[in-house]
């Protein structure tokens, strides 16, 4: 069972990046991720930045740098595929620790380091909106002369069409949340807290080889449910009331989700009719995606849907994003949107409509195909009242 990425892979990835500056001008590209955000660093390096944030520096010719705090150099030698690993003040942690004593590089010495001592002319910068502020202003005083260009849509083209492998590593994942929801329904009880479940589907993941979860597990019961994005609670599960489920596991850095709302007992009959609403939008959003297909026109299909059956007015938003190292990740699918679906691109279904008192999530990975879509998880995807 395929658990990473192989190297072969991560060097094709970096020589695709290189190809990409040759042909814009760019001399290098610096990408960043930090804890929560990893999914540009890990996609070049396999490694995950634990507590500080870090980079990668990918010069137009040569070998890639990654770029660490001055704590995670035995950790980044273990993990990460690119080699040439330098440590640098600006990533270290946010308590702002001066480690005297530890040997540092500057970024001047990291640009020295990656084009020979050639002069940086024009440098792209991609994990724009999550780069620290004092690692771009590092940046700025080491390189005075150098143009610098937002290119986030490198990695963002790369990313948004999956390998083979990618696929397989999305497909374990959603296997194991799989295990993890039912496992949760099995044991799920009136009286449990939010916090409680949550445990439960956690214990199933790491149990069944997930390295993580891909998310904060939902777990919201009641009013919480109406939230769209949100953390479990020690609030007690109840009787005919909504909770939210989103399982997600993590294999391999790649991420999946699964969501169902359910009911201990039977559900009061203006709460089952949106469940069902919900879940008929779900369906009809499925139907309406394959290659080739404009992305505005499953969105636009989406809402007049909803404004048909009367619940437009329950929608956040809709009705897709992207998914693989990160759970919510681009492409999203909007009115905006002027891009076709390809084939291997891959998407969260995910179907969320709240009122004052609930809301509910229908949520559920797929894979574009040339015939339609290919499903992560395919069970469960019915009402689901429990007796207990």
């Amino acid at each position: 069972m395929l658990k990473e990425i192989p190297d072969w892979e991560f060097e094709q990835r970096i020589m695709r990046i290189q190809k990409e500056l040759n042909a814009r001008g760019l001399d290098a590209v610096i990408v960043h991720s930090n804890e929560a955000d990893f999914a540009n660093v890990r996609y070049l390096s396999n490694y995950w930045p634990a507590f500080e944030s870090a980079g990668v520096v990918v010069p137009k010719d040569g070998e890639a740098i990654l770029l660490i705090g001055p704590e995670s150099e035995t950790y980044a030698e273990d993990r990460s595929k690119i080699r040439k690993i330098m440590k640098v003040l600006e990533y270290r942690e946010s308590a702002e620790p001066e480690y005297p004593g530890i040997q540092l590089y500057t970024f001047g010495n990291v640009f020295e380091e990656a084009l020979g001592g050639e002069k940086v002319k024009r440098l792209g910068i991609a994990g724009y909106a999550i780069m620290p502020l004092p690692v771009y202003e590092e940046l700025k005083r080491a390189l005075p002369e150098t143009e610098i260009v937002k290119v986030d849509d490198i990695l963002r083209n790369m990313r948004s069409v999956k390998s083979e492998n990618e696929i397989a590593l999305l497909k374990e994942s959603f296997r194991i949340a799989g295990i993890a929801v039912e496992r949760v329904l099995e044991r799920i009880e009136p009286g449990m807290t939010e916090l409680q479940v949550a445990g439960i589907a956690q214990g199933a993941m790491y149990q069944n080889g997930a390295e993580y979860e891909g998310m904060p597990l939902y777990v919201l019961s009641g009013k919480n449910s109406r939230h769209a994005i949100s953390r479990p609670t020690h609030r007690r599960l109840r009787v005919k009331e909504l909770i939210q489920l989103n399982i997600g596991a993590r294999v391999g850095g790649y991420s999946s989700s699964i969501g169902r709302p359910i009911c201990l007992g039977r559900m009061p009959s203006d709460m089952r009719k949106l469940v069902e609403m919900g879940l008929e939008l779900h369906r009809e959003t499925e139907d309406s995606i394959g290659e080739g297909v404009p992305a505005r026109d499953v969105v636009e299909a989406f809402f007049k849907s909803a404004e048909r059956k009367g619940c437009e007015k329950n929608v956040l938003y809709g009705p897709c994003h992207g998914i693989g190292l990160i759970e919510v990740e681009p492409p999203w699918m909007e009115s905006t949107s002027e891009y076709l679906l390809k084939e291997n691109m891959t998407f969260q279904v995910d179907t969320f409509l709240y009122t004052e008192s609930y809301g509910l999530r229908w949520e559920d990975g797929i894979r574009v195909t040339g015939k339609g879509l290919d499903k992560f998880y395919t069970r469960l995807e019915e009402v689901l009242e429990l007796s207990r």
